[in-house]
C-alpha cells in the first residue's frame, strides 16, 4: 500500500490542505456504510496489543486517532478497520458552528507538520450523538469544548451540556481546555478556573447512569508549576487520565522556510516538531501521577521509536493525526506490527 499510497499522496497534497482532509474523510465514511469493504480492511486482531487503561474498558490496542480528524464521528468505524485501537471523536460544542473563516489548515511538508485554526468547527452535540448512538464495534472517545461565543464565565455549562448528551455514547470523555483557536480558552488551565470548570462536570457526572472515564488535554506550553497545578485538580477529583499535548503555538526550530510559515498565520503547530516537548511533559506528569492515572501521549509520534519512547516514558495510551496524515492508511498497521514485535522480543 506504500507505493499506492505515494502516488495518491501527490494527488491529494496538490489540493488545499483542508478540501483533501473532506475528500479522504468522505472516501472513509463512505466504507463505512459498506460492512463488507470495511471488514476487508481490519487487521487481525493480535492479544498481545489489547489494553485495559481502566477497568472494564478493553482497546485492542494502545495507538489511538486523536480528536480532530474525525470532528464529527462521520467515520470512525473504518477509522477503526485501519487498525486504530480507538478512535477520539471532536472537539464537539453543543451547538454546531462553522468555525474560523478558510482558508485554516495548513501543511509544512519539510517537517512533517501542519498548522491549524479550524476553531471548533462541528455540528454540535446532537448531529454527532445521532452518528454515535449507531450499533458499533469501534472503541470511541468523544472531545467536549465550549462554543466560540460563549463567554468564559459560562464555559462550564457548554462543557457538561456537550458532556451530558455524548458521554454515554462514549468509552471516554476529554475536556479540551487546550486549543489555541478558541479566543481565551487556555486560560481554563488555570488552577481555580479548572477547579470549577472539573467540580461542575463531576456534579454532572455524579447524576448519570452512564460515567465514563473522564480526562482533561492540556497544551505543551504549561511549565512545571501549571503541570503541578493540572495534577492537583486531577487528583482532587479524580480525574481518571490527562491528555498530553495538545497543538503549540510555539514554531522554533522548523526546517519550512520562515517565510512560508508566516504565511500560515496564527493556529496550533502539530507534527514532528512537537515532540520533545509533548515527550517532556508526560515525562514530568507520570512522576506526578503516579498510575491509576492514565496518561495519553500525544504530540509528534511519527515513527515507531516516538511510540515507543511515548510509551517507555508512562504513556498508557498513544494517539497520533499528523503522522496519519503524511504517513496514509497504512501508517497505523505499520506501527503496531512493530509494537508486536518488540513486545514479543522483550524478555
Amino acid at each position: 500500500m506504500s507505493l499506492w499510497w505515494e502516488i495518491a499522496k501527490r494527488g491529494l497534497f496538490a489540493l488545499d490542505a483542508e478540501r483533501a482532509h473532506e475528500l479522504g474523510l468522505g472516501v472513509l465514511e463512505t466504507l463505512q456504510g459498506m460492512p463488507m469493504l470495511r471488514r476487508m480492511l481490519e487487521p487481525a486482531d493480535d492479544p498481545i496489543l489489547r489494553v485495559e487503561p481502566w477497568p472494564g474498558v478493553v482497546f485492542p490496542n494502545p495507538l489511538g486517532l486523536a480528536a480532530g480528524f474525525d470532528k464529527n464521528g462521520r467515520a470512525f468505524e473504518s477509522l477503526a478497520a485501519l487498525g486504530f485501537g480507538f478512535v477520539e471523536v471532536g472537539t464537539v460544542t453543543p451547538l454546531p458552528q462553522p468555525g474560523n473563516p478558510k482558508p485554516r489548515l495548513f501543511r509544512l511538508p519539510a517537517d512533517r507538520a501542519l498548522v491549524n485554526r479550524l476553531g471548533f468547527n462541528n455540528d454540535g452535540a446532537e448531529a454527532v450523538a445521532a452518528r454515535l448512538a449507531a450499533p458499533r464495534r469501534a472503541a470511541l472517545g468523544v472531545n467536549v469544548g465550549k462554543g466560540i461565543g460563549t463567554p468564559l464565565e459560562l464555559a462550564a455549562g457548554d462543557y457538561v451540556r456537550a458532556w451530558e448528551r455524548l458521554a454515554p455514547l462514549a468509552d471516554y470523555a476529554v475536556v479540551n481546555v487546550s486549543s489555541p483557536n478558541t479566543p481565551g480558552l487556555r486560560s481554563l488551565q488555570a488552577r481555580g478556573e479548572l477547579e470549577r470548570l472539573i467540580e461542575a462536570l463531576c456534579t454532572a457526572r455524579a447524576r448519570a447512569a452512564h460515567r465514563p472515564p473522564l480526562l482533561l488535554k492540556i497544551a505543551p506550553e504549561l511549565d512545571e508549576s501549571a503541570l503541578a497545578d493540572v495534577a492537583g485538580v486531577v487528583r482532587r477529583y479524580g480525574v481518571e487520565g490527562v491528555v498530553a499535548t495538545n497543538t503549540t503555538v510555539g514554531r522554533e526550530g522548523l526546517r519550512t522556510q520562515r517565510g512560508a510559515v508566516e504565511r500560515c498565520g496564527s493556529g496550533g503547530l502539530s507534527g514532528a516538531p512537537l515532540r520533545a516537548r509533548s515527550l517532556e511533559v508526560l515525562r514530568t506528569l507520570r512522576t506526578l501521577l503516579p498510575r491509576p492515572t492514565v496518561l495519553v501521549g500525544v504530540g509528534g509520534i511519527a515513527t515507531f521509536d516516538d511510540l515507543w519512547e511515548r510509551l517507555e516514558a508512562g504513556a498508557d495510551l498513544v494517539q497520533a493525526y499528523t503522522a496519519f496524515i503524511y504517513g496514509g492508511p497504512a501508517w497505523p498497521r505499520q506501527m503496531l506490527k512493530q509494537l508486536a514485535a518488540r513486545l514479543r522480543a522483550r524478555p
